[in-house]
């Protein structure tokens, strides 16, 4: 960076940036008892081997500091004569037979946050590179400070022409298979400019050597980071010292400034990802159960267990209420002990598949034991077969209420979706969550109590809730024994759904819905309509 400077009878350039460049400017130095020399190139080598690289290893920053004079009457030797305005845009003659003045070494000493921080990355399988336009010493240094660099971990360290050599052909062409060659065990590049920035953001993502893409996120505070930022997957530009084009390039900014910020975004990220999973796990679940019970109940007694009115209610358990439960699970630190998600990973994982399959199979087996079996096992009167006008019966209201406490328990066992044990971890830290299952359950003892003809009810006395609830808390246990199953050995293809581009178009799934409402005034059944357009729903989502 330089800046003129108007004085008397002329002009001052002043110039200062990364030391051996500035110095290859000079040609002068001030030496001993300020007395003006002439600046060899022995005497800058032997500057940066005595003094520059010495501060570099020492994690200094080292910036030079020189001058030029240009007036318009008798100049020095390090001065310059002129007789009209000098073209400042020529910086190459400008910038040039300096008369260097110092060099400084500056400390920007490392966060103490900032090497744990780069270990959580690390060990949530984050791969941490620094670009810096800093000198290669200087770069290792903080590297190794900051933990990017490890004693025997085969890294790569080099500066920005070097870069640029490696990963160019013999015409100057940028060739992707040479970067695929460099940017593996890169770690530092050093001596940069923002085009090498650029080039090693879309070298990593155009990379085909991995089976998936790699997701590249770039920090940046500068404007010449702009094209870096908008070209990598994420962009964190510095809420502080970032310019207006950067914070405009970037996808998130960073208003602290701080490298913990990253990880602390890492974690919300996967928390948002893994609520999704747990709402889906937990709503599949519940789906399934009531698609199937309804359907046989239908064919089996020209009878649904499940009346509308209980239906809507287990609806708005499944909707709204477990959304709002299972999406307010504060990040917990346990999410960076594992691997990122990878870009065409199914959002219903093999793990969930086996816990929404294993919960539905218990669930029907109680209810279809309690529905042809309920009233001999419990000694209560027999639900089945009964006409239209019929009180409610104690019979379908236990299956209902079975059906509601399986769904409460297995909401808590939906909290965890990779396999974990203990289900309870965690549950009382989120006053939101068992807020709104201690109320769901207090709603449904009011509707079975006093909900009556208006939710198809009947009350049931202690011993008949003690059943329900006994059934109920039996998707623990259950919960347990899915567990215990090999989720390896399940196939990948069969057990997990949501991968790739989706298959179905919505606006085509809207034309078939539009084209059953047509079919369904000309004498098509309702229920075929709702049966077939709920499938269509289905697989859209």
């Amino acid at each position: 960076m330089s800046t003129v400077v108007p004085r008397e009878g002329g002009y001052r350039i002043y110039t200062k940036g990364a030391s051996e460049i500035v110095m290859k400017k000079c040609s002068f130095i001030y030496g001993k008892d300020g007395r003006l020399e002439n600046f060899s190139k022995s005497m800058q080598d032997r500057l940066v081997r005595e003094v520059i690289e010495p501060m570099a290893c020492n994690g200094l920053r080292t910036i030079s500091v020189a001058y030029r004079d240009f007036v318009r009457g008798k100049a020095d030797i390090n001065q310059v004569h002129f007789d009209s305005e000098p073209n400042w845009e020529d910086e190459d003659n400008i910038i040039s037979n300096l008369t260097c003045l110092c060099v400084l070494g500056i400390e920007d000493p490392v966060r103490p946050e900032v090497p744990d921080a780069i270990h959580k990355c690390q060990r949530a399988g984050i791969t941490v590179r620094m670009v810096t336009g800093d000198n290669i010493n200087t770069a290792r240094s903080i590297a190794s400070k900051c933990g990017i660099l490890k004693p025997g971990d085969n890294s790569l360290i080099l500066e920005g022409k070097e870069f640029n050599r490696r990963i160019r052909d013999s015409s100057g062409k940028i060739q992707q298979h040479l970067i695929d060659k460099v940017w593996v065990n890169l770690r530092v590049l050093a001596r940069s400019s923002p085009t090498d920035k650029y080039t090693l953001v879309r070298g990593i993502i155009e990379s085909k050597i991995n089976a998936n893409r790699e997701v590249v996120a770039v920090t940046g505070d500068g404007t010449n980071d702009g094209p870096a930022l908008k070209m990598a997957d994420v962009g964190f530009a510095m809420g502080i010292a970032g310019t207006d084009v950067a914070k405009e390039a970037s996808d998130i900014i960073l208003t602290d400034d701080n490298f913990t910020s990253i990880v602390k975004a890492v974690m919300w990220g996967r928390n948002v990802y893994d609520s999704i999973a747990k709402f889906l796990q937990f709503q599949l679940t519940v789906n399934v159960v009531a698609v199937i019970v309804a359907f046989v109940g239908a064919c089996a007694i020209n009878d649904s267990p499940l009346k509308a009115v209980q239906m809507l209610w287990v609806n708005l358990i499944m909707d709204t209420l477990a959304s709002l439960a299972l999406a307010t699970e504060a990040p917990t630190p346990d999410l960076l002990q594992r691997k990122p998600y990878g870009r065409t990973k199914p959002l219903i994982s093999r793990t969930m598949m086996k816990n929404i399959l294993g919960q539905a199979v218990y669930m029907i087996m109680v209810i279809f034991v309690l529905l042809f079996y309920g009233d001999k096992l419990l000694d209560i009167d027999s639900g089945r077969y009964a006409d239209i006008r019929d009180p409610p019966s104690q019979h379908f209201t236990i299956i209902f209420n079975t059906f509601v406490m399986m769904t409460l328990f297995n909401e808590i066992n939906a909290r965890k979706i990779h396999g974990q044990r203990n289900v309870f971890q965690g549950f009382f830290s989120n006053p939101i969550f068992y807020s709104i299952w201690l109320s769901t359950l207090a709603s449904q003892v009011v509707i079975v109590q006093f909900g009556g003809r208006a939710f198809s009810t009947e009350a049931l006395g202690l011993e008949l809730w003690l059943w329900c609830i006994l059934f109920g808390s039996g998707v623990l246990l259950w919960g347990q024994v899915v567990t215990s199953i090999p989720t390896k050995k399940l196939p990948k293809n069969v057990f997990s759904w949501g991968s790739g581009e989706p298959q179905t178009d919505p606006i085509a799934d809207f034309a078939i819905e539009d084209k059953l409402d047509s079919d369904g005034k000309d004498g098509k059944r309702t229920g075929q309509i709702l049966w077939i357009r709920g499938l269509t729903r289905l697989q859209t989502q």
